[in-house]
């Protein structure tokens, strides 16, 4: 999801969903096929991009993600319900060894297994310093549960601001 600052988690206070819309203009979000399918399926195939051989949420107006919505000065997203993986995840990346030189600070320990942990610093809810115990006991093992798969729904990773209902 595009390339910009790309810095360890370890160099991060806090992070909170800011809803500024930024994280869903000018990427290309992947979907994994069950998420292709579902939203395929609600939205029909007008909203997805097809390259090769993947399938992407399509940018509209100003490059933004068809599916986000203006509302009260914010940004939100339309897909909470189905909101995809990438999705949640951003700003984080979540890796099985380090990937940019960083290793040493992306290294975090969670149920007994090292992850790889960095953050798009260009996300305006990110503050830099040191690590929060919110930051370390809730949003980290969060972001690795939803990268693995185990968890789905977002408690602590999603904006505070705006609860959204799909028309």
């Amino acid at each position: 999801m595009g390339n910009k600052a790309i810095i360890p988690w370890s160099e991060i206070n806090s992070w909170s969903c800011v809803a500024c819309g930024n994280c869903c203009r000018g990427y290309s979000v992947p979907l994994k096929p069950n998420e292709y399918a579902k939203i395929a399926k609600m939205y029909g195939m007008d909203v997805l991009r097809f390259g090769l051989g993947k399938v992407y949420l399509k940018n509209g107006r100003d490059n933004r993600c068809v599916f986000q919505r203006p509302s009260m000065g914010r940004w939100i997203c339309s897909l909470q319900g189905i909101k995809p993986q990438a999705c949640k995840l951003f700003p984080f990346r979540v890796y099985n060894k380090p990937v940019y030189g960083r290793g040493d600070g992306s290294a975090y320990t969670y149920n007994g297994r090292t992850y790889y942990i960095y953050m798009d610093a260009e996300c305006h809810g990110v503050v830099s310093g040191k690590p929060s115990e919110r930051y370390l006991k809730r949003i980290l093992p969060e972001m690795i549960q939803i990268s693995m798969g185990v968890r789905y729904k977002q408690k602590f990773t999603t904006s505070k601001y705006i609860s959204w209902t799909p028309p």
